[in-house]
Order: structure tokens, then C-alpha cells, then sequence
């Protein structure tokens, strides 16, 4: 059975073949970075130095899980998964060893459609998920296959301001002040930013404005975003790297890590009416079935519901779904008092075609700037 990384690499050595010297340049490139193909933004990784090239599934003593999730998460799942495995070894003698690839939501979905054999995927937005249930690698109705409906950690959106705040931004509202540079994504291209929007967007519907005072609001912040990178990491880098902007608009996640680390001392503001940011996670089902891996993926998916790993998720800086972890971790999270949800929005297909699909919300108010 083909491994799913082999695959991919050799998709990318194809259009070389006709030159030697650039498939030796490649080759050399691929020993370089230590034998881990970088492939579309797309990180992959080894939890186990004993992987073999091709595929171990099979062996009744070690089954191979392919997990495909989104760069933030990198560190939450270093953890996770040795627990997962050390249970499973404990329960079932037998050994699981783990491929794991990181990178942009919106991009590992893509890969996943293009033949990147994923067993499960966690990804940053349920929309991510239909997409790669709509070309049938994943059965209808994944959602209720998992708890909590899938969802396995939430975030918000937070303000994050330079040193001093000198603009003096504390809401929603200062977003569209005359003089305030905003940087946030391009939702057209990145999942992180329809989360940014849908936040703009419901800070005005959600306290008793109708969708014109939105749709006004929402356009006068646009006017102050003078880039849209094109996903969030670039987004960051524009405001921490290159010294853009007054103001942020960034995952709360990201910046509790950040200041974890040591790596960000910037001010933040956790807006109190703010949109849950719910991360999901899937078995794929067709895959699992080919690689007899269903048993074994599905154990892993109910795991991350667990307490042992939503205490990993919440290190991290991810708000916990398990209620347990919720009680432990209250000092961590500050309480948002107007949490809703993409639901209130009618979902991820209905919010897709309204606002961000070709002719929708977002392009209407980007040819009003013009």
C-alpha cells in the first residue's frame, strides 16, 4: 500500500524528470532539510524514527495513522500523541506510530483532496472539513461521530496593540476610527480571517444592529486595512516583522503561546462580544477503510475529548471543550459574555455563499473601496 508522503513527494519530482540536474538539485534540496519534504506549505514530521517507507499497517503488531491538522496545533498534538499511543500499546499491545503533517487549514484540506491519504484531520474550521466531505472522502453527518459535535477546542479573537497602545484601542468600535491601521488576512484565502470577519461582522449584529449598520461598519474597518496577506502567519509577520499597523486582529491561542514563550509582551484586548472559534476533527473515512485503520482513528478522535488531552489543547492556549479542563483552567480563560457561534450565521455553507464566495458580502465591500 503506497505511502501517502511517498505519494505526494513524487508528484512533486514529476515535472523534474525531464532534467537530470534538477531532479539530482531536488533530491539533494529533500537531504538537506533532513529527509522532510516541505510540499505546498505543508510540514511533515515522524513521531517514530522506525517508520518504515512503506505503509505497516497491516502488521498485526504496529498500525501507521496518517494526522493532518493546521500549523497552531503542532505542539498541543507533541504531546498528545505519546499519551495516545502509550494507551493504546497499554490496551491493545499493539504499537501506533504517528505521520503527522502541519500547515495552513485551507491548504491541507486542498492536499487532502489531492490525494494526501489523511486518516483523521483537525482543522481550523468546519468549512475546511465539507470541503473534503463534499468530493466523498468523508461521510455525511461527521459531526455527530465525535462529542461535542466535533468541535475539539475553541479560541476567540483578540486585539492585539503595539507597546502602550498608542492608538488607545479598547473595542470593536475604535476598528474603524479614521487613523487606525488594521492588518488582518484576506478571507477570500485564509480560514483564520472568515473567523476575523464573522467577529467584525457580529459585533454588530450581535448587540442589536441590523445587517446595514454591519455591512457599514464592517466597511469602514476595511478601509483601514490597507493589506490582505494572504493567511494569518503572513498576517503576523506584516504586524510583528515588518512593523505594520496599529492593531492586530490574531487567535487568542496564538498570542497566550506567544506570551508563554516569552516571544510577545504586546497588549491585548479579548473583545466581550466575540465568536467562538471552533476547531473540528474527523475520521476520513474512506481512507481508514482502505488502510484498516478506522478502529485505531476513531480511538484517536474520541481521545482528544478526553481530559488528558484537552489539558495538552489548554497548555497551549486553546479554550477546552472537556468541562472538567474548563473548570480547572477559569483563571486562564477570561469570560466572554457575548460567545456565539457560525451557527447563529445559519453555518458554514450559508456564511460561505453570503459573504465570502465570488460576488458575496466581502467582494461588494472591497469594489465600494475602489
Amino acid at each position: 500500500m503506497q505511502n501517502p508522503l511517498l505519494k505526494t513527494w513524487r508528484s512533486v519530482l514529476q515535472p523534474w524528470k525531464r532534467s537530470a540536474s534538477n531532479t539530482r538539485t531536488l533530491l539533494l534540496a529533500t537531504v538537506s532539510i533532513g529527509m522532510l519534504p516541505v510540499y505546498a506549505g505543508i510540514t511533515w514530521q515522524y513521531s517514530s524514527a522506525s517508520a518504515s517507507a512503506q505503509r505497516i499497517s497491516q502488521n498485526p503488531k504496529t498500525l501507521q495513522v496518517t494526522l493532518v491538522s493546521y500549523a497552531v496545533t503542532k505542539e498541543a498534538y507533541s504531546k498528545i500523541i505519546p499519551l495516545f499511543t502509550q494507551k493504546w500499546k497499554k490496551e491493545h499491545n499493539q504499537d501506533v506510530v504517528f505521520q503527522q503533517s502541519y500547515g495552513g487549514s485551507g491548504t491541507q484540506a486542498r492536499a487532502v483532496i489531492d490525494g494526501l491519504e489523511a486518516d483523521v484531520v483537525a482543522l481550523a474550521l468546519g468549512y475546511d472539513v465539507e470541503k473534503i466531505q463534499k468530493v466523498g472522502l468523508i461521510n455525511s453527518g461527521w459531526e455527530q461521530k465525535a462529542p461535542n459535535g466535533a468541535i475539539v477546542t475553541r479560541s476567540a479573537v483578540v486585539l492585539v496593540t503595539r507597546p502602550g497602545n498608542p492608538k488607545k484601542i479598547s473595542s470593536w468600535a475604535d476598528l474603524a476610527k479614521p487613523g487606525v491601521s488594521v492588518i488582518t488576512a484576506n478571507p477570500k484565502t485564509s480560514g483564520g480571517a472568515r473567523w476575523n470577519f464573522l467577529a467584525l461582522w457580529g459585533s454588530v449584529v450581535k448587540t442589536g444592529g441590523d445587517e446595514a449598520k454591519a455591512r457599514d461598519y464592517v466597511s469602514k474597518v476595511y478601509k483601514n486595512v490597507a493589506v490582505l496577506p494572504k493567511d494569518s502567519r503572513e498576517s503576523s509577520d506584516t504586524f510583528y516583522k515588518r512593523n505594520q499597523g496599529d492593531v492586530l486582529l490574531n487567535y487568542e491561542n496564538e498570542e497566550i503561546l506567544a506570551k508563554l514563550k516569552g516571544e510577545s509582551n504586546y497588549p491585548t484586548i479579548l473583545p466581550q462580544v466575540n465568536i467562538s472559534i471552533d476547531n473540528p476533527v474527523a475520521v476520513v473515512d474512506k481512507v481508514v477503510d482502505k488502510h484498516g485503520t478506522r478502529q485505531v482513528a476513531e480511538a484517536f478522535v474520541k481521545f482528544l475529548f478526553t481530559p488528558e488531552a484537552q489539558r495538552e489543547f489548554a497548555k497551549v492556549g486553546f479554550r477546552p471543550v472537556n468541562s472538567t479542563i474548563n473548570q480547572e483552567t477559569q483563571k486562564q480563560f477570561s469570560k466572554i459574555s457575548n460567545f456565539y457561534t457560525v451557527k447563529d450565521f445559519g453555518g458554514w455553507n450559508t456564511v460561505q455563499k453570503k459573504f465570502f464566495d465570488d460576488g458575496g458580502i466581502f467582494d461588494q465591500i472591497q469594489g465600494s473601496r475602489r
